[in-house]
Formats: C-alpha cells, structure tokens, sequence
C-alpha cells in the first residue's frame, strides 16, 4: 500500500490495522463469498446455473452473467404504478422491471427500439446507503437517453433492508438483467458504463472493482463517492461535522450494525481501494474540496488502481456542494458526459 494510503488512512485502531494487514488472497475471498448469483425477475424461473458467477440473494448457487444466459426476459414489476412513470423522448421507450423477489428490487429501463445497438449507462442513487429513490434521478436519466443510449435507472435494497453486500449485490443483478436481453432492449452487453452518486458512487465502484473486472464494464464514475467507508468512520467521530458523523453512522448501518472491530471482513469488503486488481474499469471521481466526503477519499483508490495499471481521474470542484448540488455545477455535468462519450464510442476489448 503506497504513502498516500497509509496517510489518508493511518487510523491507529488495532481493529482498522488489522484490516490494512489482510493478506490480498483473503480478501479476494471474503468478496467472493460475499456475492451470489443473479436473481430471475418476479414471477419467472430461475436461470440455470452456468460457470460465469454474477450475484443474487441465494448464497448456493451461479448464475450466467452473458447475453445468452437466459431466454426469458425481465417482467414489468407490480410495484410501479404505470400512471407514475416518466414519459420517455420522442423515439424511446420506458418500462419499470424487476430484477428479484424484493420490491426494491426494481429498474426503469429507457431504450431506442430502433436504429444500431446502443451502449448503457447505468444510474445508481444515493441517499447514506438507507435512503434514496431512483426517481431523484429522472432527469439524469432522461439526459443520457436523449443523447442516444440505453439508460437503466435502478433502485436497490437499503441498509435497513439488508446489509451488506446486499447492495453490491443488486447492482450487479440489474447490470446482468439487463445484459442477457440486448435484443430486448436494442443495447450493446458489451459496452456500458457505471454511474453513481454519493453512496450509489461507492456501490458503482465496489461493483467497479468486483473480481478482475467486470464484463463489458467501460468505465465508472462517481458524484462525491464515499469509496473508504474505513475514512469515513474515522472523520466522524465527536470532532467531526455533522455529516461526517452521520456517514458514520450510515457505514455502521450498512455493516449490519457492526464496527470495524468487530467485523472487519465486512468493513473490509465494503473498502473499495482494497480490491482494485489490473482487470477493473478505468473511473472518475468528482468532489468538492470541502464537502463532507473528501477528496482524498478517492485519491486513495485512485492510487490503489494505478499501482495495479488501472487510471483513474479524481476531479475537484471549489466549494462544499455533494452529489447532485455538485453535478450541477458549471461544468461537472459535461465533464461527465464527455467522459462517459469516450469511454463508450471505443471498440470491444
């Protein structure tokens, strides 16, 4: 681990040192036995088993992660009030799926029926990882499909619904979901992209850094990502602002309701810079300078994943604006859109 880590996160607590200790290949495997295959949509038959391993609420068994993983398609959830939904642009359509049994468990995929094959882009709210909605973020959504691609806007089980890796877990079964059915959905399962805003950019880049990379993953970006959940505890103790205190006590709610010395694989797993490995998606950051989930949080993992030859680009903005307050900045939105253009028009790896 290089200076700037053990800088950022020379915390002192024989339980954090523990942690930093963890040898690689037991970490590899806490992250592997955290994650379980792909649920099948409401009201159809599981996918059989394949070799690919993509993850679910069933710790037994695996199922396909590719396009040709299953035949039946995602069905429209009967939790989402037609009524409700957002009308898509002129030329595109919208349905609201589920992706597993949970009533969170649920995306908004918006796609152009005709004309080639588009590359996705995938939404993650934010919210402390126990709050949030996907519909905070219609207008991102409705952004990125006017400008050409599959857009899946998902919802995924809060903190107070499991913990985790529970949301990890989601996030990854609604990517899968929706890669199995290019036809369906006129997208290109080997072209997508990550999106995520504060606790939605930490699961965008946990699921970013899962395994030795990600099928088709082009690249990750995340709105002031809280990637060290490790850093986040340590700012929020009694001299931390009151945001800082509150994500702390967010990352406890999201470890089950257990500190770092008492379930340091969880908090392990949760660590995002612990598990970059050469195979993972380049990413981007972007923060203030002074909000409450600092810079430095993913300088850390920007060091973490080129030590291992992944780049990455930590943007910093003046001021202390998080998440979407940030994306609205001159400049950050475009930024973005830009990034994402790039890291999509390249060819198949």
């Amino acid at each position: 681990m290089g200076t700037a880590v053990r800088t950022a996160m020379g915390m002192g607590a024989a339980a954090l040192a523990a942690l930093m200790l963890t040898s690689p290949g037991a970490r590899a495997a806490t992250s592997a036995a955290a994650v379980t295959p792909a649920v099948a949509p409401v009201g159809n038959p599981a996918p059989q088993p394949s070799a690919t391993p993509v993850p679910s609420a069933s710790p037994v068994s695996s199922a396909s992660a590719t396009p040709s993983g299953s035949a039946t398609p995602p069905t429209p959830s009967a939790t989402a009030s037609p009524s409700a939904s957002p009308t898509p642009p002129a030329g595109a359509r919208m349905h609201t799926y589920s992706y597993g049994p949970h009533p969170r468990q649920i995306m908004d995929v918006w796609w152009h029926p005709t004309g080639p094959r588009r590359p996705a882009v995938f939404v993650v709210h934010g919210g402390w990882w126990s709050g949030g909605d996907k519909k905070y973020m219609t207008s991102v959504t409705r952004y990125y499909v006017q400008q050409g691609y599959t857009v899946v806007n998902l919802d995924y089980r809060l903190s107070g619904d499991a913990p985790w890796p529970a949301q990890r877990t989601d996030v990854l079964s609604a990517v899968a979901a929706v890669r199995r059915h290019p036809a369906l959905f006129n997208t290109d399962p080997g072209r997508y992209v990550l999106l995520g805003f504060s606790a939605g950019g930490h699961l965008a880049a946990a699921v970013g850094t899962y395994g030795d990379g990600r099928p088709g993953l082009r690249g990750v970006v995340g709105i002031s990502p809280p990637v060290s959940p490790l850093s986040a505890y340590e700012d929020g103790t009694a001299f931390g602002t009151y945001e800082q205190r509150k994500l702390r006590r967010a990352a406890v709610r999201l470890a089950g309701g257990c500190s770092p010395a008492r379930c340091p694989r969880v908090w392990s797993s949760m660590e995002v810079p612990f598990h970059a490995t050469p195979g993972d998606a380049p990413m981007l950051a972007v923060h203030s300078a002074d909000e409450f989930v600092p810079p430095y949080q993913s300088e850390v993992l920007k060091e973490s994943l080129e030590n291992v030859g992944v780049p990455m680009t930590v943007k910093t903005m003046a001021g202390t604006f998080h998440s979407a307050p940030l994306y609205r900045e001159p400049g950050v939105a475009e930024t973005v859109r830009a990034w994402i253009a790039a890291r999509l028009a390249q060819p198949a790896r």
